[in-house]
């Protein structure tokens, strides 16, 4: 097919009116004397409507004959990319001007499709690109879409690709378009080259750089390709690298690039000026009424005599601008001052402060929540109509809002009113499904292989109550559990919760059954610390005994009733509760029965867990757990309240209770008291799909009754696994090492589950 040029088009146009303004008849005007504009008509936009093309034209109805503005609207409809071609008719009308606009569209794109292309799939590729099916056939729009398919390509190590877009003739009204793409070979990049640097290592320069060279396992990390924009970027971390050194007036040049012969290796040469290395000399503060400069010096990751160091500079101005902001001054800004001395080497830095005025909360607008009622939102704000704005407050409200897990995103967007002081908040939610349905497995030597079901609404009727239903299933063990919680009892700031359970466990020296419920009470003490109480009751049955069972296990037969109250408090600073990168929680567990009923016993447990965010969004994480619990009045420690350590949820690489005392045939029996540890090395796969890898080292056991706590025969297991927060839940899949297998031990074990949180 023909196309006419579009440059060639206008200059027809132009020549075409330039003739028809000076045709006999009609007399060449100025906009200030020329004749009315009576009536304007389109013809021939069959696909372009009316109000998009008159939106675009300045010649109206009523308005002064100007051929000048004639002209303009033309190359404005030009400018839309929806003409081939454009002419105006200019006719004597009831005493003035009629202006005809006759266009010739351009055709719409009937397919389009991909020719050439080996390495991905059709439909990978049309994820790439943004033009589709029924689009007209704007030459800029599809030479844009043959640069997104390139960029693909290039980003993927095909950096020679060459993509040709034809364009065939269906009618006169459509066409197709077809992508002719030729590949190329994949390029790896086998060196990077430094020069020109002499305080700073290659090695340290590489360092700061995503691009990478290829190397054996680029095709797991992805490594090795060349990325222009990526390239780009790496060519201002190196900048800043510099300038964080000291190196003010670094440069960088753009990298020389460079083929193998056989067109399947690049080399990036890339050029360093250095400079000279400058110290940071006077350092001073302006503008500061509210606060001392001695205090906001306190607050400062830079002083006099130190190498210069722009992050540095930016943290220091981000720690201050934060400190106006927990005051109430939102539009703190600091214009930092930087004065160079060359011939002393020094770098003299002033931070004008410009600290506004104190702003208060004017109105928090809701929005996006279609399910969850506005009072669960409002109810986790830590800022109030009224209140003085506060920076800390706004990122725990954000944090609070987060962590009650109902929504996929949250966004809390401040509005600042400066004519009034006022600061709206816009808190914008995107519900997700609450309601999961969860299932897990795993494998023991108690329980063999074993089916977990769990059925929750965290969300019901939008109120925030969460209702639950939990079974269990093996070959030896049945447990049904429900339960409901609502955070906010009546409305006030009170925790209450309810629940009911029958479960029945064939251990391979006696059987247990039981049900019971419980009922608790919890308040938040302060912002961090939670406080609850709970009351349980419950009738425990020891039976079918085996003849050779320890005596521990036969004292224990028949049917008891556990009457206990259980006591606890918890201070918890994690970010997220359900996927923590920073923060810590610590927790005192204590259960006392006693309280009528036939079991007298105690139990406590303290457990404290920490998480530190590190380089590449990974985060290392370290808990540990102490527990011990005894009987009084002559009672023992039921069989059913003991320490079991081993599994997914203690130290993993074991099987229940394998990380405990036994009896005299090796059966495990729990023991009174536990100690363990677990280190975690967490690191994200995809963050998209939110999944994780961890790497993970676990020590502990339990020990026997009248035995001392202590970290002599502790048991050591190692391994790895992947956490992926799920549409249905967090699911883990770990498989931990047995560094020292006892008799009868597995030497590994794989564990999974769905809906449990470690």
């Amino acid at each position: 097919m023909t196309k006419v040029n579009f440059e060639y088009c206008k200059f027809l146009a132009a020549i075409f009116i330039a003739l028809f303004f000076f045709l006999p008849g009609v007399p060449a005007v100025s906009a200030e004397s020329g004749p009315l504009v009576k009536s304007v008509e389109l013809q021939d936009n069959r696909k372009i409507s009316a109000e998009t093309i008159l939106a675009k034209i300045k010649s109206s109805v009523g308005g002064p004959f100007s051929k000048n503005t004639v002209q303009e609207d033309i190359k404005r409809l030009y400018g839309t990319g929806y003409f081939d071609d454009i002419r105006v008719e200019i006719d004597s009308f009831e005493g003035g001007i009629k202006l005809v606009f006759i266009f010739t569209e351009k055709p719409t794109i009937s397919s389009i499709d991909f020719q050439g292309h080996k390495e991905f799939e059709t439909e990978k590729l049309k994820e790439k690109i943004t033009i589709t099916s029924g689009a007209i056939a704007n030459l800029p729009l599809i030479t844009d879409n043959v640069q997104k398919i390139v960029s693909f390509y290039q980003s993927e190590g095909h950096w020679l690709v060459s993509v040709l877009p034809v364009i065939r003739e269906i009618s006169k009204d459509t066409v197709a378009l077809t992508f002719q793409i030729e590949e190329g070979p994949k390029v790896g990049i086998k060196d990077i080259i430094i020069e020109g640097n002499k305080s700073l290592s290659s090695k340290e320069i590489r360092k700061a750089m995503k691009t990478k060279e290829k190397w054996l396992f680029s095709f797991l990390t992805g490594s090795g390709v060349y990325e222009k924009e990526q390239v780009r970027a790496d060519l201002e971390n190196i900048r800043e690298l510099y300038q964080n050194k000291g190196f003010i007036y670094a440069a960088v040049r753009e990298p020389e690039l460079s083929l193998s012969q056989d067109k399947k290796k690049l080399t990036l040469k890339i050029s360093v000026s250095e400079g000279e290395q400058y110290k940071i000399g006077e350092l001073k503060v302006t503008g500061n009424v509210l606060f001392e400069s001695s205090e906001l010096f306190k607050n400062m990751d830079i002083a006099s005599g130190q190498v210069f160091n722009r992050s540095a500079l930016r943290s220091t101005i981000d720690r201050i601008v934060d400190l106006y902001m927990d005051k109430g001054y939102a539009r703190a800004d600091i214009d930092p001052l930087i004065d160079v001395n060359e011939k002393d080497k020094l770098a003299n830095i002033t931070l004008s402060l410009s600290e506004g005025g104190l702003y208060r909360i004017g109105k928090i607008e809701i929005s996006g929540n279609t399910k969850t009622r506005d009072k669960v939102i409002r109810r986790e704000m830590r800022l109030d109509e009224g209140d003085i704005f506060s920076k800390q407050l706004l990122k725990r409200s954000y944090q609070r809002i987060n962590n009650l897990n109902f929504f996929e995103t949250v966004d809390l967007a401040p509005a600042p009113h400066a004519e009034a002081d006022l600061i709206d908040i816009d808190v914008k939610v995107k519900e997700k499904l609450t309601g999961m349905l969860s299932i897990g497995g795993g494998y023991s030597s108690v329980d063999k292989f074993m089916i977990m079901g769990e059925i929750t609404q965290a969300n019901l009727f939008g109120k925030g109550l969460y209702l639950k239903f939990k079974a269990d299933f093996s070959s030896r063990r049945k447990n049904y559990n429900i339960s409901l919680r609502d955070a906010w009892f009546m409305d006030r700031p009170i925790s209450a919760a309810f629940s009911l359970y029958n479960e029945s466990f064939e251990f391979p020296d006696y059987d247990k059954k039981a049900s019971g419920g419980s009922v608790s009470f919890g308040k938040e003490l302060s912002e961090y610390v939670q406080g609850e109480i709970a009351y349980n009751l419950e009738e425990a049955e020891i039976a079918d005994v085996a003849d050779d069972a320890s005596s521990l296990i036969k004292d224990q037969v028949g049917r008891k009733i556990t009457s206990s109250i259980s006591p606890s408090i918890s201070r918890d600073t994690r970010d997220n509760y359900i996927d923590p990168t920073s923060g810590s929680r610590h927790a005192l567990y204590t259960k006392l029965a006693g309280l009528g009923g036939d079991n007298y016993f105690y139990k406590s447990v303290v457990d404290s867990v920490w998480y530190f965010p590190f380089k590449w969004d990974t985060a290392f994480s370290a808990r540990g757990r102490v527990g011990a619990g005894r009987g009084y009045s002559d009672r023992e420690l039921p069989l059913y309240e003991r320490f079991y350590v081993g599994g997914i949820n203690t130290i993993r690489g074991l099987g229940f209770g394998e990380g405990g005392p036994r009896d005299e045939d090796g059966e495990v029996i729990g023991g009174d008291k536990e100690l363990i540890f677990n280190a975690e090395y967490i690191f994200p796969i995809s963050k998209e799909a939110k999944l994780k890898g961890v790497i993970f080292y676990d020590y502990g056991r339990a020990f026997d009754d009248g035995e001392r706590i202590t970290l002599k025969d502790m048991r050591s297991t190692a391994g790895a696994g992947v956490r992926w927060m799920s549409p249905f839940g967090p699911l883990r899949l770990e498989w931990g090492v047995n560094l020292d297998p006892q008799e009868d031990e597995n030497n590994n074990k794989l564990e999974f589950s769905i809906g449990g949180v470690f």
